[in-house]
């Protein structure tokens, strides 16, 4: 007889995490709007939200409630089971930013930027660097405003094509050549009929 253990999967069909990618402003930092960054790999809650409560209790204490805005996932339980004990999850539409979840504890609470699960790799890492970063002071919001493009290959080849022609030196006088002058030829005149 075989058996085959698999992981639960999420309603989406994709495995339950194990471990929440997260990122965490370092411990006795000066408060700010955000207390870090979690970066879930799916937008179902009712599978990702256990493992993210799981690690955080130990740190922060029983985690009692968390909220969401409802713009960026499709289903919020009223309820999820976390290491024994039940945390209520709630929601606020106009109250609370779209890229924040807050989580509430006995004697506190913790607002973190919720990096949305299909970003690109090095968006996501730079939001959760930035979000971590005791010395800002931005919102959710305006971190995901605000991240880098990346450079892609259009860009790349733009920029050749710029300074192929000119580019910097066109439009920097300071960095032309001294001297550098184009001259008009002047055709033989005994080649002229």
């Amino acid at each position: 007889m075989n058996v085959t253990i698999s992981r639960p999967t999420t309603s989406e069909g994709r495995p339950a995490p194990s471990r929440p990618r997260l990122a965490l402003a370092p411990a006795g930092s000066v408060p700010a709007l955000l207390d870090g960054a979690w970066w879930p790999r799916s937008s179902d809650l009712h599978a990702e939200l256990p493992a993210l409560a799981a690690v955080l209790d130990p740190l922060w204490g029983w985690i009692t409630r968390i909220t969401v805005n409802p713009a960026r996932w499709p289903v919020v339980p009223r309820k999820v089971t976390v290491a024994g004990h039940v945390v209520k999850v709630g929601w606020f539409r106009a109250e609370q930013d779209p890229y924040e979840l807050l989580l509430s504890y006995r004697v506190g609470r913790w607002n973190l930027l919720v990096v949305p699960p299909g970003t690109d790799p090095v968006r996501a890492a730079w939001l959760m660097a930035a979000a971590s970063d005791p010395r800002r002071s931005d919102s959710a919001s305006r971190l995901t405003a605000d991240v880098p493009r990346p450079v892609t290959e259009d860009d790349r080849t733009a920029q050749a094509a710029w300074e192929s022609e000119g580019g910097r030196e066109a439009s920097d006088p300071a960095a032309r050549a001294p001297g550098r002058t184009v001259a008009a030829v002047q055709a033989d005149q005994s080649e002229r009929p």
